[in-house]
């Protein structure tokens, strides 16, 4: 599909980034800024302090993220601006109702709706600048945005340990649909980048149908599967991360601080990776990068078993963040 580039008459280009990179940051701040309210959570909902019923917030939030196909399509049909705010007001309106449901299962509900609105921001927003910038502007404008998004995990779970001090998780819980009603105010500044003659006609089942054509590739196959299960690994720890520093290794306090922590590597490692892959090439760096992954998830595995179950707590974070670093 041919783009066509609308005049930035209301934008500048500075402004739109950082746009661009508030609205990615919804995601990650959907995720990492409430895990420190869980232990309170538990209590909340009277349930024992090992239960690991308050990582299903995480998992029923990327579950939302599948819809990420079909707002794909719609706002190659309808715009940027209108499937965009459509997904910022779902977040806000789901990240409200959760702290007003009588019971965790709600909760779950709610969260995967969010995951949704999140979906749509994000995608409509990575579409945007693939329609307004191209070529090195393009890769600037995006490694800028990438950039701001890492450093999400670095700040955000402090910001909710902090909230935590003077308020109940509830307060926690609010921060991003509250910054959701500034991405969404915000929206009404930004032009739209694809304009009406841009726009497909075709309907959903036709794109369906080629999306067919792309499933029965296996080489896409193979990457995708290769890339979900690792993602899924990151999942697993993202959302059970609370859980293994506060109760299993009894150290809730440091909790900020070892997940920031690893922010920061994965930030490293993200960076490292563009240049790496540049210089050497990204099938021969993807390469070393699986051998890696699995060389120190094998040591993590012996370390376990030779060492008991959990390892010592040092050891344990080391290889855990050289893991997460390598996804």
């Amino acid at each position: 599909m041919k783009i066509v580039f609308s005049p930035s008459t209301k934008t500048s280009n500075k402004e739109y980034i950082f746009f661009t990179a508030s609205c990615m940051i919804l995601t990650a701040l959907g995720i990492d800024i409430m895990l420190p309210a869980f232990a309170e959570l538990r209590r909340h909902f009277s349930l024992e302090s090992n239960s690991t019923a308050t990582a299903n917030l995480i998992s029923y939030f990327f579950m939302g993220q599948i819809t990420q196909i079909f707002f794909g399509y719609l706002t190659d049909r309808k715009g940027r601006l209108p499937i965009l705010r459509l997904g910022a007001i779902i977040y806000i309106l789901c990240g409200f109702a959760t702290i007003f449901v009588p019971s965790l299962n709600w909760m779950f509900a709610f969260r995967f709706f969010s995951g949704m609105g999140a979906a749509a921001v994000f995608m409509t927003s990575i579409a945007s600048v693939r329609d307004r910038f191209s070529g090195d502007d393009m890769a600037r404008a995006m490694s800028f945005a990438l950039t701001i998004l890492l450093l999400t995990p670095i700040f955000a779970p402090a910001l909710g340990v902090f909230v935590l001090k003077f308020y109940s998780w509830k307060a926690v819980f609010l921060i991003p649909p509250a910054f959701a009603i500034l991405i969404l105010i915000w929206s009404f500044r930004i032009n739209e980048s694809l304009l009406k003659e841009a726009r497909t006609s075709e309907s959903f089942f036709e794109t369906f149908r080629k999306l067919k054509g792309i499933l029965v590739n296996l080489h896409f196959m193979r990457y995708t599967i290769a890339a979900t299960l690792i993602f899924s690994i990151l999942s697993c720890y993202v959302s059970s991360s609370e859980r293994i520093v506060g109760e299993i290794y009894e150290k809730p306090d440091l909790f900020p601080f070892i997940f920031g922590g690893m922010g920061v590597l994965l930030a490293i490692f993200s960076l490292g990776n563009s240049y790496f892959s540049k210089k050497y090439g990204a099938r021969k760096m993807l390469l070393i990068y699986l051998f890696a992954y699995v060389s120190f998830a094998i040591a993590l595995f012996v370390v376990t078993y030779l060492l008991g179950d959990p390892p010592q707590m040092t050891i344990f974070f080391i290889l855990i963040a050289l893991i997460l670093g390598l996804t």
